[in-house]
């Protein structure tokens, strides 16, 4: 039989049975490093570069291997930009706002203060201009993005003691996540950006006043709750966090098609499967933590209108200086604007009609 006419009648499994190698397992064997910013004890994001690397093994039959490492193993939590820049690893998994230091540009590709929710920042990133601007952007280090990974929208942190008005803010000592530490600052508040594996023991000390993570899911693992009760909500800086897997250029570059095509799909995949853990595990872990007298608490609308107030301004303010932010930030407040119209009318009344039902039945 002509082989032609054999693969296209024999199905995978006659070609295996055959002897005859898919193109996919024909590649050369490949092992790749992949520098993680987060704690293994963390599931929910260190585990989606597990989940990814998985895939990929799977879906190259094992032939290109990525081994994962904890913030720490390789390079410090917050090095992992520097070391896929710099080809010491292929790959790294992290927040991207973490990076802001380097370019404010690196928190739109994550989540900034009122900005884009999870469904939203998915829809600009591969509908709209998103992932072509960010590349763009990350090009300038020596790096291709792919998003892999949302915790939707999140907690407003713990305190040590509540935050009943705008003065609370003031020195208020706070761990908060890259980029949203400057609008606290213009809030009067001392943003301190501390790694996930050493928060507890800060807060614990007293050495910050209060601290933000994720959400009732990984707090409740961190211990938050036992060395500070108040648990504020929601995090007006982070209504739809996205995580990132970078890799370098060059590395990328010198992939076979059908591997690229495998990263693709397999970030895809990590990216799905992180927000539907954490919608499926924060609401008992919000139970157990009000069961262990976690004091739920709004924020203040006073809090989050001065937010709002100083999230605006320095946008602006960065527009004016940052040729980079202006660039990327005008395509996304566009589509931010558009997004929210429709999400009125749709989303939000309809989960806020829900929210005033279920609860009842």
């Amino acid at each position: 039989m002509e082989r032609r006419s054999f693969v296209g009648h024999a199905g995978l499994a006659g070609i295996l049975a055959a002897g005859v190698a898919p193109a996919a397992h024909a590649q050369t064997t490949l092992r790749w490093r992949l520098a993680s910013s987060f704690p293994k004890a963390l599931d929910t994001i260190f585990g989606a570069a597990e989940v990814f690397a998985k895939k990929v093994s799977d879906m190259s039959g094992g032939k290109f291997q990525i081994s994962v490492h904890a913030g720490g193993e390789l390079m410090p939590p917050f090095g992992v930009v520097d070391g896929v820049q710099n080809a010491t690893v292929e790959m790294a998994h992290t927040a991207p706002y973490y990076f802001f230091g380097k370019d404010e540009t690196f928190a739109i590709g994550c989540a900034i203060p009122f900005g884009l929710n999870s469904r939203q920042m998915t829809a600009w990133q591969y509908e709209g201009n998103g992932l072509k601007l960010m590349r763009e952007f990350y090009a300038n280090y020596n790096i291709i993005h792919f998003p892999m990974g949302n915790t939707g929208a999140q907690m407003g942190g713990w305190y040590r003691k509540e935050i009943k008005s705008v003065a609370d803010i003031k020195g208020l000592k706070m761990r908060i996540g890259g980029f949203a530490g400057k609008v606290l600052e213009r809030m009067g508040g001392v943003p301190q950006n501390i790694p996930g594996g050493e928060i507890y023991q800060a807060l614990e000390k007293g050495t910050i006043d209060a601290a933000e993570w994720v959400g009732p899911y990984d707090d409740q693992k961190l211990g938050f709750y036992k060395v500070a009760p108040f648990y504020h909500y929601p995090g007006w800086w982070e209504g739809g966090p996205q995580l990132d897997l970078y890799i370098n250029t060059k590395a990328y570059n010198s992939l076979p098609a059908e591997y690229k095509a495998i990263i693709e799909s397999a970030s895809a995949f990590a990216h799905t499967e992180m927000q539907a853990k954490y919608d499926a595990r924060n609401p008992a872990a919000l139970t157990q933590l009000l069961a262990n007298k976690a004091k739920l608490i709004q924020m203040p609308i006073p809090v989050m209108d001065l937010a709002f107030q100083e999230s605006m301004a320095l946008y602006s303010d960065l527009s004016n200086k940052n040729p980079n932010w202006k660039k990327v930030y005008s395509d996304y407040a566009a589509f931010r604007k558009e997004a929210n119209r429709w999400f009125r009318y749709t989303e939000a009344f309809f989960d806020n009609y829900m929210q005033s039902k279920v609860n009842k039945l």
